[in-house]
């Protein structure tokens, strides 16, 4: 997958320290004495849920992550992190997924739905898939050669949100693409391999368009494109990165046509 350039990985460690400190007071009066201490810290509790050994669980959030929470029997001790039984199994990854992420994924995709893109496939097809797309990475173009099966046979629209982050002259490519007289089969032309698209000027709605989807990539804490987001029945998912096959499978509602 690419990263983009002015993106950096910092150590789990740094990122939760910096989120935590980034993060308002959050609080509740009847929340007991440790989960409180730790909202104070810059967490943010969501949900309380029932855990194994008598142990109560309440999933929580930073910026940029979440975590588990576990209060002890006595109510006078938490403890932070990943729960896990005698065979390693992680105890603590489905109620963070129940109580955060799905929540989560299903604003980002509303939001995704206004953000300014070029549909590739069928405009009546079932099935719809938002990618977020700079036009010189080079995973984008290896998703859009990998949907072809199911595009081609009508079954999938992939809905290709522009941004400009990878290269110094992105920005102004995913521009030229928006903003081309058809930009369909310019985006066609230019994934396929056929047409390169140059980097040009625009008019000036056109360019917000690219800065507004740049602000929305990262306002819902993507670090690589493409980020692919859809629907798993009723649940919003997203991909970050060139997926699994299996993964690819999942995205596209079913084996290839």
């Amino acid at each position: 997958m690419s990263l983009p350039a002015r993106f950096s990985l910092p150590s789990p460690v740094a990122l939760v320290l910096a989120c935590a400190l980034a993060l308002p007071v959050s609080a509740d009066d009847h929340w007991p004495g440790p989960v409180k201490a730790l909202t104070a810290q810059g967490l943010t509790i969501h949900a309380e849920f029932e855990a194994p050994a008598g142990l109560t669980g309440y999933a929580a959030s930073y910026e940029g992550g979440e975590v588990a929470i576990y209060l002890t029997a006595d109510g006078q001790h938490a403890v932070v992190g990943t729960l896990v039984d005698a065979e390693g199994t992680d105890l603590s990854n489905a109620a963070l997924d129940e109580h955060i992420r799905a929540a989560q994924d299903a604003a980002a995709w509303e939001e995704v739905e206004k953000g300014a893109w070029i549909r590739d496939g069928d405009s009546q097809a079932p099935r719809v898939i938002y990618t977020f797309s700079d036009p010189n990475c080079p995973f984008c173009r290896e998703l859009w050669k990998a949907t072809r099966l199911w595009v081609d046979a009508g079954e999938v629209q992939i809905r290709h949100v522009m941004v400009g982050i990878l290269a110094q002259d992105s920005p102004a490519k995913a521009a030229a693409l928006l903003g081309a007289e058809d930009p369909v089969a310019a985006l066609d032309a230019h994934y396929a391999g056929r047409e390169e698209i140059e980097a040009s000027a625009q008019p000036r709605d056109i360019e917000e368009q690219v800065y507004d989807n740049n602000q929305l990539f990262e306002s819902l804490g993507l670090i690589a494109t493409p980020s692919t987001f859809y629907r798993d029945g009723e649940r919003s998912r997203r991909v970050e990165g060139m997926p699994s096959e299996e993964r690819l499978i999942d995205m596209m509602g079913g084996e290839a046509p």
